[in-house]
């Protein structure tokens, strides 16, 4: 028995020893695991996650960048950058958010409107976002705030910087302005995604967003240390961002004040430019607004007056209004002709104030006629009766050729401006193409005195004019005082030498015309077969503004130094009636939706010519009685301001 119990004993105390050697052993199994890893935590990934600790320890706020300013051709600011007070709240220093806004709401006397919208912008925010609470604060405001700053914990009064065009209204069309980047902006932009941060502004329309690349600059960035709430405990490091490139424009700010003053009141255009290089030194559109309406958001009531302004002040009519050219063409008629040889400047036509043709009448603007007229006289007096015959000799195809070659019906300047628009030159085979109906003889003689199917943009009547002014030669508009860095003496020489090399073709003014179309033309390529045509031109111009009888004879300068040429224009926007030509009504009779544009498109000075403008009015009328005027007060400033320009010309070349 005890032999047995003795066994049964032992057993069990094997039993034991086993269950506490695979105990104890489990136990150094997982202590010999925990110190590896703990070595391995200490040791081997000791780096990453001391990385992870300081990602967590550490926070990185990207502050907006500085965009660049845009200059005018004096270096004047006309687009920079000013100083506005802000609120901004950090939410993770906030105790109560309820009672912070209580308290800024009866400070900054918000509207019940404002605090909903602040509320529901920090639901959408991320915790440790920075939420700005006011862009535009009054000075008496930010004393304010910064006088109860005790008492409104998160709340920072912030110095920062806004967009600001001091001229206004001057060069709204011309720049374009800024506004909160959109999620489009984002999508299509890599640069304006790069650089993006809560509330930043980008260009929305005109130079602003052409030059988005080089205008907006790069982010500055602020390091803080936070605690384990995520709390700013103090600033590690700040890295100020790169301002953006400024922009040296071509325009004369001077000039784009009166363009504005000349305008008010109206709806229209002025365009001025040089005619050797291309050079726009005033381009403006009128009715216009501030931009600085739409950086801090403008308001629904003022959006709205904006955007049903019947005069439509958000079209850039410079570049994207389209009109008919009315007598304006004329000049470019007779010189299609004359390169053409189907007319010399003698062809003599009676004008008996009217023509009929196929049981069709075409009346001239003059009832009674002009009488007996050749070329010179018909484009001084404007005289419709003599540009129906030429333009039927003439034929509508060889005209749109001519057109084209001077600029008319195409873009000029689509890679500056995005929303320019090309116009139209018919041909024949346009509307074949087009409407699906052959040509027909009565729309060639209204095509020739501008009227019909044709349709052109300030910018190209100027160019046309320009290239007309400067002896037939093509040239580009410029908008970028870079782009532009010879001087006169240079550019007459580069005209000599195209000239030379045209002495050398045999080209016909078809087949020349054709070769122009097809290929890429240089700057200063010759336009004329015949330059003594151009000249010829040139000087009818003359007569029509500086001559008893001219259209714009009113207008003229007798001192030497500031005569320039011109011709009128007076484009029609409905059939005029027999019955209306009856009535006879003065212009302030006719209602203002139906009245005629006026145009003008001069050069000057006259003696050694350096500068182009067109001008057109809606609804104003008379080109002679409404548009010549202003192109005399634009050329007395211009001629004014040649020598600074020369001079600030010269400046720019010696420095590059």
């Amino acid at each position: 028995m005890i032999s047995s119990g003795g066994s049964s004993t032992g057993a069990k105390l094997n039993k034991i020893s086993r269950r506490m050697f695979i105990l104890s052993a489990a136990k150094i199994i997982i202590f010999g695991g925990i110190v590896t890893r703990l070595f391995s935590l200490q040791i081997n990934e000791n780096k990453k996650y001391l990385t992870l600790s300081d990602k967590n320890r550490l926070r990185e706020w990207r502050l907006p960048p500085v965009r660049g300013d845009f200059l005018d051709y004096y270096g004047n600011v006309i687009a920079g950058n000013s100083e506005v007070y802000q609120l901004h709240i950090i939410p993770e220093e906030v105790n109560n958010f309820k009672i912070l806004m209580v308290r800024l709401k009866e400070i900054l006397n918000l509207t019940d409107r404002e605090y909903i919208k602040i509320i529901n912008k920090k639901k959408k925010q991320k915790p440790w976002q920075t939420l700005i609470i006011s862009e535009n604060l009054s000075w008496e405001q930010f004393s304010k705030l910064n006088l109860y700053l005790h008492e409104l914990d998160g709340a920072k009064p912030v110095l920062s910087i806004s967009r600001n065009y001091p001229y206004k209204e001057n060069f709204t069309h011309l720049l374009g302005y800024v506004s909160k980047a959109s999620v489009s902006d984002l999508n299509e932009n890599e640069v304006i995604k790069k650089n993006h941060v809560s509330g930043l502004r980008v260009g929305k329309i005109g130079l602003e967003k052409t030059f988005e690349k080089d205008l907006i600059g790069t982010n500055g960035v602020q390091r803080y240390e936070v605690n384990a709430f995520g709390k700013r405990i103090n600033q590690i490091d700040h890295i100020d961002g790169v301002k953006g490139k400024n922009i040296n424009l071509t325009v004369d700010t001077e000039l784009q004040i009166l363009s504005n003053d000349l305008l008010k009141g109206t709806s229209g255009s002025i365009v001025v430019m040089d005619i050797y290089n291309g050079e726009i030194l005033a381009m403006h559109s009128s009715p216009s607004f501030d931009p600085n309406l739409f950086f801090h958001g403008i308001s629904n009531e003022k959006w709205k007056e904006i955007r049903e302004n019947p005069l439509k002040p958000l079209l850039n009519k410079t570049i994207s209004g389209l009109y008919s050219p009315g007598s304006t063409i004329k000049p470019l008629v007779a010189l299609s002709a004359l390169e053409n040889d189907v007319i010399s400047p003698n062809l003599t036509i009676e004008c008996k104030g009217k023509m009929e043709l196929y049981g069709q009448t075409y009346h001239c603007w003059k009832d009674k006629g002009h009488g007996f007229m050749k070329l010179r006289n018909a484009i001084k007096q404007s005289c419709d009766t003599y540009f129906y015959e030429v333009a039927r000799r003439l034929g509508v195809d060889r005209l749109s050729i001519t057109a084209t070659k001077y600029g008319l019906g195409k873009e000029t300047m689509k890679e500056k401006f995005l929303d320019e628009r090309s116009g139209l030159v018919p041909s024949t085979k346009w509307k074949k193409n087009n409407l699906g109906t052959g040509w027909v003889l009565g729309e060639t003689l209204i095509t020739g005195i501008g009227q019909g199917y044709i349709q052109t943009t300030p910018l190209q009547l100027c160019l046309m004019t320009a290239q007309l002014a400067n002896g037939g030669f093509k040239i580009y508009p410029k908008i970028n005082a870079n782009d532009s860095k010879d001087t006169l003496e240079t550019i007459k020489n580069k005209i000599s030498e195209k000239i030379i090399e045209k002495q050398n073709e045999q080209l016909g003014i078809i087949e020349t015309g054709k070769k122009l179309l097809t290929n890429k033309e240089d700057e200063f390529t010759p336009l004329f077969r015949n330059q003594e045509n151009v000249k010829f031109v040139l000087e009818a111009m003359y007569g029509s503004t500086n001559e008893l009888y001219g259209t714009s004879y009113s207008s003229r300068f007798d001192d030497k130094k500031y005569q320039f040429a011109g011709k009128t224009g007076t484009a029609q926007v409905r059939r005029i009636t027999e019955e209306d030509r009856e009535l006879d009504l003065e212009l302030l009779q006719i209602p203002y939706e139906k009245r005629d544009h006026a145009l003008y498109v001069a050069y000057g000075p006259y003696v050694n010519p350096r500068y182009a403008m067109s001008i057109i009015i809606e609804h104003g009328g008379s080109g002679g009685v409404t548009a010549a005027p202003m192109a005399k007060k634009l050329f007395k400033l211009v001629i004014d301001r040649h020598d600074l320009r020369e001079k600030k010309r010269l400046e720019k070349i010696i420095n590059t």
